[in-house]
């Protein structure tokens, strides 16, 4: 049986390019994205849930920049009915605008954003140097959301541009690999990073 995300897309003909990331993207048939944190309690469980419902946890808590948390804090609740609705209308808007299905849009933008490398500090002799890492794919992934829904946020708070606009600008631009991604400037800034740390 073909199941329909939000009952409105298809997923079944979505297809992962790059190979590392094949087993942690999980683009399961669900009709709800929402487990309820059924895998919580097991470690490295997340790619268990499905890539949207991992979006939809991120928005609810996207993390702070600087100081600005004491004030953005608030707006956070966790409503996850509220995300839900947030995320089938940007969904959308993406549609709309690329004439495509936005899973695919989606998955793909996340496979552009997530960094191969980052760095990391190494006490080598009482003085810290920075040290360029390979990043694992579960990471890979959990960053790219991050940044994903950090620029997301950052651009439509304290603004008239709605939280669904800005999810959907961000999705599209990473898709584009444009760098007007908040999540591509954060993976090319990193990477160039780590390849200054060799």
């Amino acid at each position: 049986m073909n199941i329909k995300l939000f009952d409105r897309w298809d997923i079944s003909q979505i297809i992962i390019n790059e190979p590392g990331l094949k087993e942690y993207i999980n683009i399961k048939s669900v009709i709800v994205p929402r487990s309820s944190g059924r895998h919580t309690h097991v470690r490295f469980h997340k790619n268990k849930y499905s890539i949207v419902e991992r979006l939809m946890n991120r928005i609810m808590i996207p993390g702070h920049k600087g100081k600005t948390h004491r004030i953005s804090s608030g707006h956070c609740s966790g409503k996850s009915i509220q995300v839900y609705n947030i995320v089938e209308k940007a969904f959308g808007i993406i549609e709309k605008r690329t004439n495509k299905n936005p899973i695919e849009v989606f998955v793909a933008a996340v496979e552009n954003a997530a960094p191969r490398e980052e760095i990391t500090t190494i006490e080598y002799g009482g003085a810290r140097y920075p040290q360029a890492v390979e990043c694992s794919p579960q990471r890979r992934i959990d960053l790219a959301l991050r940044f994903m829904t950090q620029g997301a946020y950052q651009s439509s708070f304290r603004s008239r541009k709605k939280i669904e606009e800005s999810i959907a600008d961000e999705i599209i631009f990473a898709y584009n690999l444009d760098n007007k991604s908040t999540a591509i400037a954060k993976k090319l800034e990193l990477e160039r990073q780590s390849d200054a740390s060799r």
